[in-house]
């Protein structure tokens, strides 16, 4: 039996959907992958800037338009970049968040992609779009507390 990696390594992060939505509840999901897949996230090459998860009918879970390059070492047999794959959680997660959409303006948004003790993991969210004037609030107040933090430290620097 091989020695699996311990511990979590962060493979790519969807930094647009912390700008454009305001993140309700999170959960972490596991992902079927082909293994050209995992080689290439291995190598940190992935996507998720245009992707988003939906539910079936079936009321299974995917991970749409997530863009996982061919992998370099590949074969004939290398996957497809954007296809579709399936996110796997407990039922009773799938059914709070299938009622969580059903709310006006509610989506599912992929968050990251990572590695834990050695398996690929999605941390996706039930979030909310956020209007105009959020996104143009929330930049204010992180260029405010940039602001603070650099007089403080100015401040601070000053007394000694």
């Amino acid at each position: 039996m091989s020695k699996q990696q311990q511990g979590t390594s962060l493979i790519v992060q969807n930094r647009r959907a912390r700008h454009d939505y305001a993140i309700e509840d999170r959960y972490e999901a596991g992902i079927v992958l082909s293994g050209t897949e995992v080689k290439s996230l291995r190598e940190g090459r992935a996507s998720l800037a245009e992707s988003f998860v939906s539910i079936d009918r079936r009321g299974e879970i995917w991970l749409e338009g997530a863009n996982i390059p061919e992998y370099l070492n590949g074969t004939w047999n290398n996957h497809a970049p954007k296809r579709k794959r399936k996110l796997l959680l407990h039922a009773a997660q799938i059914a709070k968040l299938s009622r969580g959409i059903e709310a006006k303006g509610y989506t599912i948004v992929p968050l990251s992609l990572y590695f834990k003790d050695g398996r690929v993991k999605a941390e996706i969210a039930l979030a909310r779009g956020k209007k105009e004037y959020d996104k143009r609030q929330a930049l204010r107040e992180e260029q405010d507390k940039r602001e603070a933090l650099r007089i403080m430290r100015y401040a601070n620097m000053r007394q000694r």
